[in-house]
């Protein structure tokens, strides 16, 4: 690789981390989660709990329910009207705002859960950064992209200890160290393959439950695999996630040292 090709990608490279911070730091961040709670049909009431936070069912006097019948959720206050809310399925939930706190649903597989955030955390909380291994365009891969046919199917276990099957038709595979190498992907669109990996560093260096990276669409048989872009899951970073866990066939059997390591404060 040039010199000039090298430095293109570790500028990208930096574009991409500062969104990624960006991303962390907002308000609507994963680190303001402070709840997540399964819905069960009918009315779900909504309270305050002795520490002042959102509890579902109430623990005492509701402020009001989630009202749910099949997949249609509604929040019904105490006082005033009730207002139909859209789950995260295709986008951006509806959110309804409550004791300084935010409520949204999550589907998640025909399940309903009720995530409660803090949008003021980043005032009380700062986000202090990530830690990465350093670029190294030696890790930015190209590798083929190829058909399985049949098709075959993966299940895929979640931190909840669900397994859910999943089709997968392609499989982007590369040469590591004289060996094949193959990765299946989770999901798959117009947008490109997103996968969920472990390796020899997981639990040690990152985090133990594996790391995610997105891929862009294939072109002419081949996929572009940037390990510096592997990153860590929501669950890294709150226990109110229902993260993808990394499937067998993706747990590699070599040390990937590239993108983000173990998330957590900064010693002094």
């Amino acid at each position: 690789m040039s010199p000039a090709a090298s430095d293109d990608l570790l500028q990208a490279h930096q574009r991409w981390h500062q969104a990624r911070i960006n991303e962390l730091s907002a308000p609507d961040s994963w680190l303001g989660l402070r709840g997540l709670f399964w819905l069960a049909s009918g009315d779900n009431s909504v309270g305050l709990n002795a520490d002042g936070e959102l509890e579902i069912p109430a623990p005492g006097a509701a402020l009001g329910v989630v009202h749910v019948d099949g997949l249609y959720v509604e929040w019904r206050p105490v006082a005033g009207s009730g207002l139909p809310m859209v789950t995260d399925r295709d986008g951006a939930p509806s959110t309804v705002n409550l004791k300084h706190r935010t409520i949204f649903i999550a589907e998640r597989d025909g399940r309903l859960a009720a995530r409660v955030r803090d949008s003021g955390w980043a005032a009380r909380q700062p986000f202090y950064g990530l830690r990465c291994f350093p670029f190294d365009p030696d890790w930015v891969i190209d590798a083929e992209w190829l058909p399985i046919d049949p098709p075959q199917i993966m299940e895929l276990p979640n931190v909840l200890g669900e397994l859910r099957p999943v089709k997968v038709a392609f499989c982007a595979r590369f040469v590591h160290q004289g060996e094949a190498v193959s990765l299946l992907p989770v999901s798959f669109g117009d947008d490109g393959a997103f996968f969920v990996f472990r390796d020899r560093t997981s639990g040690r260096e990152t985090y133990g439950a594996g790391r995610f990276i997105k891929a862009g669409t294939p072109a002419n048989g081949r996929i572009a695999l940037d390990f510096n872009r592997a990153y860590n899951p929501p669950c890294a970073f709150t226990a109110f996630a229902t993260c993808p866990l990394p499937p067998p066939e993706n747990w590699l059997a070599f040390a990937v040292p590239a993108g983000e390591m173990k998330w957590g404060k900064p010693e002094h």
